[in-house]
C-alpha cells in the first residue's frame, strides 16, 4: 500500500516542518517514505508545500501527479491542490484561511478552523501540528503516540520547551469531531 500526501501553505506556517514530522512517524511505524519539499525564492510569505509518500515496499517515485491526502492551510494552496487529489481521497482544509467550497463530489473534505484552534491551543504557529492530528485520525495510517515521538524527534535541542504545546495541538487536531464536517 501506497499513499501520497501533500502538505501546502505559505512560508511561515510550518508546512515543511509538518511534512518532516509526518514522514518521521511513518519511518518509527516501519514504512518506507520519502519527503520532498518544495518552495519559492520568497521566504515567509511565499508558497511552500512538500510531499510525504509513504509506503509498505520501497517508494516508487517523487513528486507524484496524484496525491491521497491534501492539507491546504489556506485559499491558495486549496486552489492549486484541489485537483491533484485521487478520487476518494480527502482534502484537509484550514476555513479559517479558505472558503468551503466543494466542487468535486468524488473526493472527501474536511473543513476545520485550524488556525482559530492554534490560536485557542496559545499559539498560531500550532497550525500545522493541529493540522497533522486531523490528517492522522482521517488517515487511520499511524497513530497518535508515534506522531508523538516524531515530534520530539523532529524538534530541534533548542525548541524542545514548545514539545508540550505542539503535543498538545496535536491532540485536539486528533480530537476534532469529523462528524460535525
Amino acid at each position: 500500500m501506497e499513499k501520497n500526501f501533500i502538505i501546502a501553505g505559505f512560508g511561515g506556517q510550518g508546512v515543511l516542518l509538518a511534512g518532516e514530522v509526518l514522514a518521521n512517524a511513518f519511518m518509527l511505524a516501519g514504512k518506507h517514505v520519502t519527503w520532498y519539499p518544495s518552495y519559492g525564492a520568497e521566504m515567509r510569505g511565499g508558497t511552500v508545500n512538500c510531499e510525504v509518500v509513504m509506503s509498505d515496499e520501497e517508494v516508487s517515485e517523487v513528486n507524484k501527479s496524484d496525491a491521497d491526502f491534501v492539507i491546504a492551510l489556506n485559499q491558495a494552496s486549496f486552489d492549486k491542490f484541489l485537483s491533484k487529489i485521487k478520487k476518494g481521497g480527502w482534502m484537509i482544509a484550514n476555513s479559517t484561511l479558505a472558503r468551503e467550497i466543494k466542487t468535486r463530489t468524488d473526493i472527501n473534505y474536511l473543513f476545520a478552523p485550524i488556525t482559530k484552534l492554534a490560536e485557542d491551543v496559545g499559539n498560531i504557529k500550532m497550525a500545522n501540528i493541529l493540522a497533522l492530528g486531523l490528517l492522522v485520525k482521517a488517515s487511520r495510517l499511524v497513530n497518535l503516540e508515534t506522531l508523538n515521538q516524531a515530534l520530539d524527534t523532529v524538534i530541534p535541542p533548542h525548541r524542545k520547551n514548545l514539545l508540550p504545546l505542539n503535543i498538545k495541538a496535536l491532540k485536539i487536531g486528533y480530537e476534532y469531531d469529523l462528524l460535525t464536517v
